[in-house]
């Protein structure tokens, strides 16, 4: 059996303690942590009772997650991002991720690659591994300089940080690429996935579906992750605006239960793994 997770963005409404109770509920092996999530001076405990609740810590993902701004709040310079992001990174570090997730955001190269060098020189003395996460090519001019997984190869080795920076993959941003190509190339980049499924038409980019339910193809996107010889955490993750990004979509996951929703997601996903 492929081993499940769940990113917490996926339960964005409930506390941490509700999301590892749901998860494990529902029989995921991991579970995915947001910095949003944790409380300010009680970072102990919640590392506890990660502990207790026998969930690995997959792909983490800072507050600020970004080296360029994002459509999103967070600071305006860079220099403030990275900052911010290795700040995230030492905060995340005692939960022990199997990755921490960056975006480039939009702007310069070079402002970008020296964010990389920097973010990715904090990772290493942590004894933590980045994945740059190619975005989508819908609207990802406002997101991200990279959109498939060779661009983010070449980025990398263009800042000579592949020792500590692999590649995130998300099969909403990048269902609609070569991945043959690029998974037959850079297969052994991967150092983390997230799965989820692709509305048609997209309605923002929060408004992502469960596998199974959308134009993705899923079931292929897993096999050629099987095939390419990923043997890590198959994470879910779901962006699905109730307002908090904006745009209330009336039937937003969001509004699901977490107990009903990683049930759910978890047979979604087992779902597409038995048609891969």
């Amino acid at each position: 059996m492929p081993r499940f997770a769940i990113s917490q963005i996926t339960t964005l409404p409930a506390s941490f303690e509700d999301d590892l109770r749901a998860y494990r509920n529902a029989g995921a092996d991991g579970i995915g942590v947001w910095e949003i999530k944790l409380r300010d001076d009680e970072e102990d405990s919640l590392l506890a009772a990660l502990a207790e609740s026998g969930l690995a810590s997959t792909t983490a993902v800072p507050a600020v997650p970004s080296i360029a701004p994002l459509p999103i709040p967070g600071p305006d310079d860079p220099a403030e991002r990275v900052e911010a992001y290795c700040a995230g990174l030492r905060r995340l570090a005692p939960l022990e991720p199997s990755a921490v997730v960056l975006l480039t955001g939009p702007g310069r190269r070079e402002v970008v690659v020296e964010g990389l060098r920097t973010v990715a020189a904090e990772a290493r003395s942590l004894g933590l591994t980045i994945g740059l996460e190619p975005y989508s090519r819908f609207e990802g001019e406002q997101w991200s300089i990279v959109n498939t997984i060779a661009e983010a190869a070449q980025l990398i080795d263009e800042a000579g940080v592949a020792d500590s920076v692999g590649i995130l993959f998300d099969s909403w941003h990048l269902w609609d690429s070569d991945l043959e190509t690029d998974l037959n190339a850079h297969g052994d980049r991967i150092v983390g996935v997230h799965v989820c499924d692709v509305r048609e038409p997209t309605r923002s980019f929060a408004d992502r579906l469960l596998p199974g339910d959308g134009v993705a193809d899923v079931p292929r996107i897993l096999g050629l992750l099987d095939s390419a010889g990923w043997e890590g955490f198959y994470e879910l993750e779901i962006f699905s605006d109730n307002g908090a990004f904006g745009q209330a979509h009336p039937d937003s996951l969001w509004n699901v239960p977490a107990d009903e929703l990683a049930r759910r997601g978890r047979d979604a996903f087992l779902a597409c793994w038995e048609r891969r």
